[in-house]
């Protein structure tokens, strides 16, 4: 009888133990936060629970930029907003000895929200906080937090210097973790490459919340952290960056062509030439749908928007030979410095304050992005079957073409783990907004079919897509699993050759593989 009872409390203890680890509990992760951290950096402040409805909610709202994931679901146990290295640390080694999962956020702008949604018990590490950023002007060198935004670098950038630049993105509210980590291009890309192209060192807090620079953490992690995406392999803290030299005053310009003023003719002309301008000039080539010049009528117009580290005059006579059919006038460009080109491309007016870049404002918007790597000319029966669908759109929709060429054709495929490089004539973003939760099938579905329309003209073989234009089409996992063979038909679009040794990084670091999300990479030894 004695025995039996003791079989009996043993199993019933096997039981507990079993749906303690099934159920990760949230109290023993703050408990843990608590005992990880010092009392100097306390981080009581930094904890959101659902426990305070109101507050938790605002937390979660502040950086979540996608309207469809505007509602935190019931697996979210906690938000960590993060003021310290310490709390970083802490979060990731209470959140794996608890069983939890972990998705970091810095801008919150992943266009799948995978920084912040989730089917199984996770945290939020919130890295918006840790926004410090250092500018070293003689040594052309800067600090950037994870949490920073990029309007916050450029303004800091241009309170230093008149003539030093950083080569990113265009969004002034993307955060610098993410974006960096991904391999964020903006218009310096031709001249200059993409933002991975100029770290020199990191800040990361490994799976075991020890803190790595690059010296500390190895070469084959900091390869694979700069366009292989930070969240794969730690948690990203901050970035050691080279600044690039631009001119005093440079030259930009936005023209609009519909289709009625011989927009695709001149879009298909600007692919022939765009990639073989000099390195110092990047036209964007945007065609979106508008209303026409009837009542209820719709049509295309082609944007081009253009960057020139120059005078407008030597800018004039470029376009006057190379791009006739734009049309370009003396009175549509303009000479700035490169800080205004910033709040241009912004799409702020002449004379918006600096300080508007400093904003973090609360936005968010319905919206789905894909994207695509063009190889060769797209004719203009395949931009004419295009334009037939994006009409079908009721609201917003876009593709946005960015030429690549210039340094971006001499950069090797496997010097970062960003891999789209020569060969290349531009990438594409499609992207569609719309207004009410109840257009969201609709429009996901007419975005599926505008990318099969797109898809004879653009890469194959994989067909090839940028990883921070994140697209869970393409590929995913269940938020708890990572199978190898679906890893490897999302991987090998975004990273291409790459990808095997960003799985032998993964193995090596985080073998057991606890940062993962919908499309992480997944930890594989080859022999």
């Amino acid at each position: 009888m004695k025995d039996t009872i003791s079989v009996l409390c043993l199993v019933l203890l096997v039981s507990v133990l079993e749906v303690a680890i099934a159920k990760p509990n949230s109290a023993n992760f703050i408990e843990c936060l608590h005992y990880r951290t010092s009392p100097n950096n306390p981080v009581t402040d930094a904890i959101f629970t659902p426990d305070n409805t109101t507050t938790f909610l605002s937390s979660y709202l502040s950086y979540t930029k996608n309207k469809r994931y505007s509602s935190p679901n019931q697996n979210l146990l906690a938000i960590v907003v993060a003021e310290h290295v310490s709390h970083v640390q802490a979060t990731v080694v209470c959140a794996k000895t608890n069983g939890i999962q972990l998705r970091t956020r810095s801008g919150g702008h992943d266009l799948e929200a995978l920084s912040y949604i989730s089917s199984v018990p996770f945290v939020i590490l919130d890295m918006h906080n840790l926004r410090s950023i250092t500018i070293d002007v003689s040594r052309k060198k800067a600090w950037v937090q994870a949490g920073a935004t990029l309007g916050e670098l450029y303004v800091k950038i241009k309170d230093a210097s008149k003539t030093l630049a950083f080569p990113a993105g265009v969004c002034p509210t993307v955060g610098a973790g993410g974006h960096i980590s991904g391999g964020g291009y903006g218009n310096l890309i031709r001249k200059y490459g993409i933002t991975v192209d100029h770290v020199v060192d990191a800040l990361l807090v490994d799976v075991n919340g020890k803190l790595l620079n690059r010296a500390t953490m190895g070469e084959d992690l900091f390869w694979a952290i700069r366009g292989g995406g930070g969240a794969s392999f730690g948690v990203i803290l901050s970035w050691k960056i080279n600044l690039v030299e631009v001119p005093k005053i440079m030259t930009v310009f936005r023209v609009n062509k519909t289709l009625e003023q011989g927009g695709t003719d001149v879009l298909y002309k600007w692919q022939l030439v765009s990639t073989k301008f000099p390195e110092d000039l990047f036209i964007r080539a945007w065609p979106q749908v508008v209303n026409g010049t009837k009542h209820g009528e719709r049509t295309i117009a082609v944007v081009f928007y253009a960057q020139f580290l120059g005078r407008a005059d030597k800018l004039m006579a470029l376009l006057n030979k190379n791009l006739p059919g734009l049309g370009l006038k003396r009175e549509d460009c303009h000479e700035m410095s490169w800080f205004e080109t910033t709040l241009f491309w912004a799409d702020y007016p002449e004379g918006t304050p600096p300080s508007v870049l400093l904003e973090r404002p609360t936005n968010p918007g319905f919206f789905k992005s894909k994207s695509d790597y063009v190889k060769k000319p797209i004719p203009k029966e395949g931009f004419e079957k295009l334009w037939k669908k994006m009409f079908e759109f009721k609201h917003t929709v876009w593709m946005q073409m960015n030429t690549y060429g210039g340094v971006m054709d001499r950069i090797p495929a496997n010097a970062t783990a960003y891999p789209h490089r020569k060969g290349n004539m531009f990438k594409v973003q499609y992207s569609a907004t719309w207004l009410d939760a109840s257009e969201t099938e609709t429009t996901l579905r007419l975005m599926r079919e505008l990318y099969e329309v797109a898809e004879p003209y653009v890469s194959s073989n994989p067909r090839e897509a940028f990883f921070n234009y994140r697209d869970i089409d393409i590929g995913s996992n269940p938020s708890g699993e990572t199978d190898v063979d679906e890893a490897k038909i999302y991987g090998t679009k975004y990273f291409l050759g790459n990808l095997k040794r960003l799985m032998q990084v993964k193995a090596k670091y985080d073998p057991e593989n606890f940062f993962k999300n919908e499309q992480s990479i997944p930890p594989v030894r080859f022999m």
